[in-house]
């Protein structure tokens, strides 16, 4: 038995001398793309170490996430001792804890990547910090796949207890020939007695997309992040960045758009926004100057200055910069629509002729794309609101009517503030009726919405339709509503007095006067409901206070029933 027992470890040891010699030939190799990083936060102080690969010979590099989390500026030593900052960040993923970097070195020395999974029973080796002497042999227990086609492993080491906790996180395992194959995981605790580790191929397949900005694990770490490779995810990135972006990093990433993206003008146009957001005028000019000099679509360039420029115009006119003119919008939105005849351009020179006043030319404007793939309710209101600043009611109206068209019964929500803005115009035209019934459609769209002002209107219009007990209701539900409003009593008590309702009117108007004592339209119908109820005496005080108050209509209702 004693005699079987040394047998089989001779064999055992035998194996290990194996393992250990096939792996001289590239250890020493491999070493040298091991180094170790270290993170500071903002104060300086160390945050966290780790060990990590290089991976490509422009500074891409490979280690665990978790000292990055917090991270302002980070480091890593190289197999030569040498000390290099860590540039921009890459990519990186919490969950299997990997990140992916680029550091500033003029030229690393990158491990070759293992192009497929090991399998269970597969030798592998450990090479912790940089020191190929220690070279630790291992076999893969288990090897699970994860994302489609990478491995996590299961590792049994010969000697992991040698090493501390805080040693292990990032270190590389390598396989037979040298090629990196995965990247240790922080054990749980000291007494684990396997490894653990994830795929090399995965932390090296993490990059940017468009939404990295907004990804939790990458926006934990104050090291700037790199712009994705991908022109449309980088466009991507760029529309995001405002909302998610504090001002100076905005910038920044401005400018590692351009330096990236050199001829898009993409970078240039957005760089330009924001310089003429902070009234950097002649920096945006310059911009988008640039734009123009190497877009492949430039009315899309046009059209966007020729927006900057009206809205530096309409929402900052001050302090002026002479170059932007409202002519000048025109002519870049005009310039558009000959570099491509779309009704999107000419829209935008109607807008800007309408802030010239020109309103006129831009009705004309409206009437060629009313018919075009813009076509919609806001685009008649739009044309609308050119034929109201020339007083054509008619045309005004007949505009109204084809935005609300556009909708079918029973309407939408969306279709409210055409009826409203309708209403209002055949109010304001005499149409008393045609007003109640688009406002009687308006309240049933927004019935949580609608104010006293609304009821006040409809009382208006009502009133002007002789539909005098709808009226009295409404402007019933403006009181309720605001009680304080001593506008409201006085036109329902004129209501009142006007139907014959002298009873109520008085009830109505001694209410405002207790509102408002010195308001003059509550004594003026006080006293006219009191004279018409054969109140005179009464009737005639109340009035007399009104004249006081200085009303003018007092005097003929004094004449009138003071005899």
């Amino acid at each position: 038995m004693r005699r079987i027992i040394n047998c089989s470890f001779f064999v055992l040891c035998s194996l290990f001398i194996c393992i250990n010699t096939s792996a001289q030939s590239w250890v020493k190799k491999a070493a040298k793309s091991i180094f170790t990083v270290q993170t500071f936060a903002s104060d300086g102080s160390l945050l966290g170490s780790a060990t990590g690969v290089f991976v490509g010979e422009q500074g891409e590099a490979i280690s665990s996430f978790a000292p990055f989390r917090g991270a302002s500026r980070a480091v890593v030593i190289d197999a030569a001792g040498k000390e290099w900052p860590v540039e921009v960040m890459l990519g990186a993923n919490e969950t299997y804890d990997v990140a992916r970097f680029r550091v500033a070195i003029k030229k690393s020395q990158p491990a070759a990547l293992a192009p497929q999974s090991a399998a269970e029973g597969t030798a592998v080796w450990l090479l912790p910090q940089r020191e190929a002497k220690q070279a630790i042999a291992g076999t893969v227990r288990r090897a699970e796949t994860f994302n489609t086609h990478y491995s996590y492993y299961t590792v049994k080491l010969a000697n992991q207890s040698s090493m501390p906790n805080s040693q292990q996180s990032g270190l590389p395992f390598f396989d037979a020939e040298g090629q990196l194959l995965a990247l240790m995981q922080q054990p749980a605790t000291d007494a684990d007695t396997v490894a653990y580790a994830v795929s090399a191929l995965f932390a090296d397949s993490l990059k940017m997309v468009g939404l990295s900005i907004n990804d939790a694990a990458l926006r934990s770490v104050g090291i700037k992040k790199a712009l994705p490779d991908d022109f449309g995810q980088a466009q991507l990135t760029l529309y995001v960045a405002p909302s998610t972006l504090d001002s100076l990093a905005y910038v920044k990433l401005l400018g590692d758009f351009i330096a990236k993206f050199p001829q898009h003008p993409d970078g240039y146009v957005s760089r330009a926004l924001l310089a003429a957001d902070g009234g950097h005028c002649a920096d945006a000019d310059r911009d988008m100057a640039e734009a123009l000099r190497v877009s492949d679509k430039l009315d899309e360039t046009h059209y966007n200055y020729s927006r900057m420029i009206y809205q530096k115009l309409i929402y900052r006119p001050e302090p002026q910069y002479e170059p932007w003119t409202f002519d000048r919008a025109f002519q870049e939105a005009e310039a558009a629509y000959e570099a491509n005849p779309q009704a999107l351009y000419r829209q935008q020179q109607a807008y800007v002729r309408f802030a010239q006043q020109k309103y006129a030319e831009a009705a004309g404007i409206y009437a060629t794309i009313l018919n075009s793939e813009l076509r919609s309710p806001d685009l008649f209101f739009e044309a609308a609101r050119c034929h109201l600043m020339q007083n054509d009611t008619t045309a005004y109206i007949a505009m109204l009517d084809s935005a609300v068209s556009l909708f079918s019964r029973p309407y939408l929500k969306e279709a409210a503030p055409y009826i409203l803005a309708r209403a209002k115009a055949r109010l304001d035209a005499g149409k008393y009726r045609d007003a109640t019934a688009d406002l009687n459609d308006y309240e049933q769209l927004m019935a949580v919405q609608v104010n006293d002002q609304f009821y006040y209107l409809r009382f208006q219009a009502e009133r002007g339709g002789r539909l005098f007990q709808q009226a009295l209701n409404d402007i019933a539900k403006a009181i309720d509503m605001n009680p304080a409003q001593e506008l409201y009593y006085a036109e329902k008590a004129s209501i009142e007095v006007r139907v014959g309702l002298y009873d109520d009117a008085i009830k109505t108007a001694t209410e405002c006067i207790a509102h408002a004592p010195e308001y003059s339209d509550g004594h003026l119908f006080l006293g006219l409901a009191r004279c018409l109820k054969g109140q005179k005496a009464e009737g005639v005080k109340s009035l007399q206070r009104a004249r006081e108050l200085g009303d003018p209509q007092a005097d003929a209702l004094i004449e009138k029933y003071g005899k």
